[in-house]
């Protein structure tokens, strides 16, 4: 009954924090590249190889190619496909909402990180994907200001969840809040435990210490909360069509507050007096 009480966090040292900084910088380096060439006519591949060459330029490593067979560098979801995408030969067109998820590993260390546009700009998009891409990005450092040394982990998800359901009512929305889907702890893999959920749970979850690494990544649709996957076991998509945005960053807990390691700035236009990087 009292196991909640010792759950903590696995912390890593400053050094540690470090080369997670450095590979969070190659991962933001490579979505800018990609973000950059969203454009009509692109290929979902075209993307990959560009964040492939971003990568292997940085003389860092792919966390997700290979990862349980996945074939891509990128995950590249469009419209209604929320994450997991695997990018190939399909071609974006203006106006489709499309959310790139790219993780990179330097010296055996992970960075994780996602965003979502619109292809050609939001001028070109709808105006209730504009929307939905704003709720998302704004919940999730809604999130990330919730992560607090000594308390619980999961007031991450609450603040995420009371963020999209003030929006979906200021904004006369249906948003959903993606089932199923965390974020995570991260560190020499990948995806480590504990789950960093998306919405308010029972559970305290466990305390927060200085030195913890965590991904924040809400997944949010323009309806349901239900998704399938499809037939080839990677792609999430939305139960009953509508589009999703995900956004995602890797952040460290300082003694002073937060460094989010896979934005240049290190989150200091978000976090205000909360920013602390180690250098």
């Amino acid at each position: 009954m009292l196991g909640w009480r010792r759950a903590v966090l696995p912390v890593k040292t400053p050094d540690q924090i470090r080369v997670m900084r450095r590979a969070g910088l190659v991962v933001r380096a490579a979505l800018d590249e990609v973000n950059a060439a969203l454009e009509p006519g692109i290929t979902t591949g075209q993307l990959n190889d560009l964040a492939a060459s971003v990568i292997s330029g940085h003389a860092a490593a792919p966390s997700f190619l290979g990862y349980y067979g996945f074939p891509g560098v990128i995950c590249v979801s469009v419209n209604d496909e929320v994450v997991h995408g695997i990018p190939g030969s399909r071609v974006l067109e203006a106006g489709d909402l499309v959310s790139v998820d790219c993780g990179a590993i330097v010296d055996g260390w992970h960075g994780d990180a996602a965003f979502t546009a619109i292809v050609g700009g939001d001028e070109t998009g709808r105006p209730q994907d504009r929307e939905l891409n704003e709720v998302t990005e704004a919940s999730m450092w809604d999130g990330i200001r919730a992560l607090r040394d000594g308390e619980r982990l999961h007031a991450v998800g609450a603040a995420i969840q009371d963020r999209v359901e003030a929006e979906a009512s200021a904004r006369e929305l249906s948003l959903g809040i993606l089932d199923g889907y965390t974020g995570h702890g991260i560190g020499t893999e990948m995806h480590q435990e504990p789950s960093v959920y998306n919405e308010r749970v029972r559970e305290r979850g466990p305390l927060v210490r200085t030195g913890a690494t965590v991904a924040i990544e809400p997944m949010i649709t323009l309806g349901t909360h239900q998704s399938h996957e499809l037939d080839d076991e990677w792609t999430v998509v939305t139960q009953d069509g509508s589009r999703g945005s995900h956004w995602e960053n890797t952040i460290a807990v300082t003694e002073g507050g937060l460094w989010v390691l896979t934005e240049v700035d290190g989150g200091e236009a978000h976090l205000g007096e909360r920013y602390a990087p180690l250098d």
